[in-house]
């Protein structure tokens, strides 16, 4: 899978913008065609997201556009202006307020037949969904089931919060009043178990107080800890702390590759299944558990500090 610990969201309306995010270390950069473009930039937008995705130097980052959502008149200009301008430079693109699985078929199909008429790679380019009401979260099951391209599902806080009315304004904080628990964590575990039961990735929605750095590690933390992949960063500020959050520590990645050499040996060589490593009894669930760590610090860039040493006969 891609690396998505930092999703940087880009107004396809500032070509400023455009042009200074291909020197920002975010993973992924979503350049934006809905909520940050007002309805008149649209369809310049559009221009300046195909100009900026074929001239633009965006080594190293997953290249993604959000389009419009399905409710409004833009979405299938969208898909095909882009698709068909900078498709070869694009690796997904993010459908927002998917509230049913056939939304996302619509957009799968749509892709196929612009990749037929346009010569294309059929099936190359990705797609993420966002969820951001009730009735998604309600079926995010079958959202999640619902196309071989579909690579990651998305929380969007402020949607979802306006639709289950949350008497809130803040995004990313606990709503006001609420003082027991976490108020979203029902709705992270909703998601994030539909996109593992899909083997897809799960990300993390923003956090607006942008200043607060402290306050955007503690929130990613939380969806770390949970098992998310990555959140979204609004500004430059928040991609190093996502970057962070979302890499296992060294300690923890060079653990995880020596459980992993450690039972590889011993269940070959030895044709043990359960073994001490140290102090530390290992058998096949710690080799699963071992590969989610060892596969987000490969996707990081980690590299190991230590190798196992076979025990002496």
């Amino acid at each position: 899978m891609r690396s998505r610990r930092s999703c940087l969201a880009v107004p396809g309306s500032n070509p400023r913008f455009l042009e200074k995010a291909q020197g920002i270390g975010a993973d992924e950069v979503f350049l934006d065609l809905e909520d940050s473009v007002a309805p008149l930039a649209k369809e310049g937008a559009r221009k300046n997201i195909v100009a900026a995705l074929r001239e633009g130097d965006w080594s190293g980052k997953t290249r993604v556009v959000r389009v419009n959502d399905l409710g409004t008149q833009w979405t299938y200009r969208d898909v095909i202006e882009v698709v068909e301008g900078a498709g070869e430079f694009l690796d997904c693109l993010m459908l927002p307020k998917v509230e049913d699985p056939t939304q996302v078929v619509w957009l799968d199909t749509l892709l196929t037949q612009i990749e037929k008429a346009n010569g294309l790679e059929v099936g190359r380019i990705g797609i993420e969904a966002q969820i951001e009401s009730a009735r998604g979260l309600v079926n995010v099951d079958a959202i999640g089931g619902s196309s071989k391209r579909l690579e990651t599902l998305v929380f969007g806080p402020a949607d979802f919060m306006a639709s289950i009315n949350m008497r809130t304004l803040v995004v990313g904080e606990q709503p006001p009043g609420y003082t027991e628990g976490d108020a979203y964590h029902y709705i992270l575990m909703r998601i994030l178990m539909a996109a593992r039961m899909h083997d897809l990735q799960a990300i993390d929605g923003p956090y607006l107080a942008i200043k607060d750095l402290d306050g955007y590690r503690r929130v990613a933390g939380r969806a770390a800890a949970l098992g998310f992949d990555g959140k979204w960063v609004l500004h430059p500020s928040q991609v190093e702390a996502a970057n962070e959050v979302f890499s296992p520590a060294q300690e923890d990645y060079d653990h995880a590759e020596l459980i992993l050499d450690a039972y590889d040996y011993y269940t070959t060589v030895e044709r043990r299944g359960a073994v001490m490593l140290g102090d530390e009894m290992i058998d096949e669930a710690s080799r699963k558990m071992a590969l989610v760590v060892a596969a987000k610090g490969r996707a990081a860039g980690l590299g190991r500090t230590g190798t196992f040493t076979p025990p002496t006969p």
